[in-house]
């Protein structure tokens, strides 16, 4: 059994390569924000940040992929059973295949209903049509990656994760900027430059796992890899999953349409404070990551105190590390507007909203971190109830309060995590501690 004094330390070697790691995808989207906001258009940051709510429903939706991964890949790690855990790498990458060719055959099909339902100035959705059709292409490797990355987290493994995000990160932002500086496209560089880096992110993580995890894959029977049994399992916790980040994600793109149904300029706006909010969020999932790991091993392992205690000191940790983001914002939230656009016609009507950017790390941590920990424990089934009630009650405040305009967009994404946190809090006893 894990010694009690060594979780803190556990819970800092999964979470400090996860921090790192999950930091450099805003950092990504920031660039795609700044170099687009710099641009002779405030069009070509509308199509940029409705594009990537597009994405946001279709990789969000399908991430699945790396969240029931690393729940079962942790379990079966508690367990001992290495068989297992490269049978659920196989399982999740023939899924992912499927899943990424059902939607390049489908992807005109997919644009014209996501266009439909969020709305936008014609100009804007030219742009964003372009954006979308040309990154779609990066879909097999993107979801596959997704497999990886829940495959080695759940082997306790966040070195190889951070290694994979950084890499590819990288190469997508020196792509952005030769694409859109030196050769001058806008739009279709800044997507193209997302297709070559997902596929270079993908050798290099079956290069990684290769090297170290070989011994894991001791069959390829797809009779085996596919068996009914722990294929109903897998899909099962998929689902639930699948429907928990689509409500989340149709909560952000409601978000995105009612802030264009405001004006272009309120669109522009919002797409860059939802940056800070990226930032942070993607941050605090560091604790949320190391979360799934954790707990998932203590689940497989049936240690019920140390999954307790983890559960403890992963809030403590993560509410500490809220705070210091919220003073950071505090501080400096107004000069890092500059960092994302020079327009000042942006700059200046950004600014009453970012008291919403200040209280959000601390508000949003308690959802954040439930969701790592159910996601540990494979308990979907509650993790996708409470997000469709949280998206009840956020749906009904943005009416109730679209009278104060922006702000009242902002009061009611607030209330979405607000809700979350409440209804992962009081369901936790019932479904993690029994």
């Amino acid at each position: 059994m894990q010694k009690p004094e060594n979780i803190n330390k556990q819970i800092i070697r999964l979470t400090i390569p996860n921090i790192i790691s999950n930091f450099s995808i805003p950092l990504l989207g920031a660039v795609d924000t700044a170099l687009m906001g710099r641009l002779e258009s405030e069009h070509y940051l509308g199509a940029v940040g409705i594009g990537g709510i597009i994405f946001s429903f279709i990789y969000w939706g399908f991430g699945f992929l790396r969240m029931a991964t690393t729940g079962l890949t942790a379990q079966a790690y508690g367990k001992n059973d290495n068989i297992e855990c490269g049978l659920l790498l196989q399982r999740g990458l023939a899924i992912g295949i499927i899943v990424s060719l059902l939607l390049l055959i489908l992807q005109w099909v997919l644009a014209d209903v996501s266009f439909a339902l969020i709305g936008t100035g014609s100009e804007v959705e030219q742009l964003a049509r372009t954006y979308f059709h040309i990154r779609l292409y990066a879909a097999p490797a993107t979801l596959c990656l997704h497999v990886f990355h829940g495959v080695f987290l759940g082997l306790q493994n966040a070195h190889y994760p951070m290694l994979l995000t950084i890499l590819v990160n990288c190469i997508n932002i020196v792509l952005n900027l030769i694409f859109v500086n030196v050769l001058g496209m806008k739009v279709e560089g800044v997507a193209l430059a997302t297709v070559i880096a997902q596929y270079v992110g993908l050798i290099l993580a079956s290069a990684l796992f290769f090297a170290r995890y070989r011994s894991l894959l001791t069959t390829w029977n797809f009779r085996i890899i596919l068996a009914f049994s722990k294929l109903k399992r897998f899909l099962s916790i998929s689902n639930d999953i699948f429907i928990r980040t689509l409500c989340l994600v149709f909560s952000q793109a409601f978000f995105a349409a009612k802030s264009a149904a405001l004006s272009d300029t309120v669109l522009a706006i919002n797409t860059i404070l939802l940056q800070y909010i990226n930032l942070m969020s993607y941050s605090i999932d560091g604790f949320a990551f190391a979360a799934e790991s954790m707990i998932g091993k203590y689940k497989g392992a049936q240690d019920m105190q140390n999954l307790k205690r983890t559960t403890r000191h992963i809030f403590g940790w993560a509410f500490l590390f809220g705070g210091v983001i919220m003073l950071i914002f505090a501080l400096f939230g107004q000069q890092l507007l500059h960092l994302f656009t020079d327009q000042r016609d942006l700059i200046e009507p950004a600014k009453p909203y970012l008291v919403w950017i200040i209280v959000a790390p601390v508000v949003n941590v308690t959802a954040y971190i439930w969701d790592g920990i159910y996601i540990g424990a494979t308990a979907s089934k509650p993790l996708r109830n409470s997000m469709f009630i949280a998206m009840l009650f956020f749906l009904g405040a943005v009416y109730l309060l679209m009278s104060y305009g922006n702000h009242g967009l902002w009061g009611a994404l607030t209330l979405l995590l607000v809700a979350r946190g409440v209804a992962l809090t009081v369901l936790a006893p019932k479904h993690l501690f029994r």
